[in-house]
């Protein structure tokens, strides 16, 4: 748990916010404006079902702590684009993501984007979710030399999402044939989803090696109720990726207790329609993952999520001159191919079966940090 109460954020009560105006070259909504003077808006169309946000960008600027080793190093500021949601809809009216969304995709207007175009940082992060569900983000780390690594691919033929190749879903020992899939690393989703053909695979392999009475509890297809030892002998699960890279699932299980006081044991896996699949929060526990976009490279490695601070040494260039009358990248430094970025999954309970079609056809305007304006994790970046 963070250490301190988390409080919304007004842009009224900052003295470093002003509006993005739609004049402004990260203002893509900025043609539908009737004046380049006028507030630049953004609109947000989720994959969740009918979940979408709308509202106005706003310039402000990122307290960083910069690290390196165990020891806090100091601080920086950094520009970020924040959007103000005037209007919410879908899960975000049943309390999804009620401190926000944090923009992490490789968009033009995400965090790290922004932080690299700025000149703080390369463009890479890595994230840490422990098991009390909290965790950290580290600006700039490529991880250690040590970790595995599977490269970034291309969805419909474009590189504007963090998606990797898993070429079978093992359990146990055995690997189903036919079991790869492509599959989107989101660490919005709360939980796993599978091509619903292969879901089938996996689903059936795990229930005969748990040789034990399956059950479908709420959404989720294979529960199995614990006994007073609890659950014993769960078969483990792992991905192969590109290149024979294994990356075991540390926990596929979770629990869910029922008005009687039973407990189930449910795998954390649901189907989704279409062949690409969500590597969701709850496969990630337990490593830390480093998305490398300059290398275009997932890392990953075991971790506690303790410590971790010292697992890499980068050295940020100094902030660009001029920073607080220029906060954003230039108009050179704004150009990325591929600048869209698929919207993340929706925290919370997670939608049974979102379509491939739709998501893949999302109108992800902004990648940013959205609804009512507030950030929820701590941020930062290795030196």
């Amino acid at each position: 748990m963070l250490d301190k109460d988390l409080n919304e954020y007004s842009p009224a009560r900052s003295s470093s916010s002003k509006h993005l105006s739609c004049s402004h070259q990260l203002c893509e909504l900025g043609p539908n404006c009737r004046s380049p003077k006028e507030h630049c808006p953004y609109t947000v169309n989720y994959y969740s079902e009918n979940t979408s946000s709308s509202g106005f960008l706003f310039e402000d600027q990122l307290h960083l702590t910069s690290v390196g080793g165990h020891e806090h190093q100091g601080s920086v500021l950094a520009p970020i684009v924040i959007g103000c949601g005037s209007k919410q809809s879908g899960n975000y009216l049943s309390g999804a993501a009620p401190d926000g969304v944090m923009g992490l995709g490789p968009g033009e207007i995400s965090v790290p984007s922004l932080l690299a175009k700025s000149g703080f940082v390369p463009h890479s992060f890595s994230l840490c979710f422990g098991k009390s569900n909290s965790g950290t983000i580290f600006f700039g780390d490529k991880g250690p030399e040590n970790q595995r690594r599977s490269s970034f691919v291309s969805l419909d033929g474009n590189y504007n999402t963090y998606a990797v190749e898993v070429q079978h879903y093992c359990v146990g020992g055995t690997c189903p044939k036919q079991s790869g899939f492509q599959a989107l690393v989101d660490s919005g989703s709360s939980f796993t989803f599978l091509p619903s053909e292969i879901f089938t695979k996996v689903v059936t392999e795990f229930e005969e090696q748990m040789n034990a009475t399956r059950l479908a509890i709420e959404d989720f297809p294979c529960c199995y109720k614990a006994s007073s030892q609890g659950l014993l002998n769960i078969p483990s699960m792992k991905l192969l990726l590109a290149a024979n890279q294994s990356f075991v699932i540390q926990n596929p299980m979770f629990t869910i207790s029922s008005g009687q006081g039973d407990n189930f044991y449910c795998v954390g896996l649901l189907p989704i329609e279409g062949m690409i699949g969500i590597i969701g929060q709850n496969f990630m526990e337990g490593y830390q993952l480093v998305f490398d976009w300059e290398n275009m490279k997932l890392g990953w490695s075991r971790s506690k999520c303790q410590d971790i601070g010292g697992t890499a040494k980068v050295s940020p260039t100094p902030p660009p001159s001029g920073l607080t009358s220029n906060p954003l990248p230039t108009t050179e430094q704004q150009r990325n191919p591929g600048g869209h970025a698929v919207a993340p999954a929706i925290a919370g309970k997670a939608t049974p079966k979102p379509s491939a079609a739709s998501l893949l056809a999302v109108s992800w305007h902004y990648t940013m940090s959205s609804l009512l304006c507030s950030l929820v994790v701590w941020l930062l970046y290795l030196i």
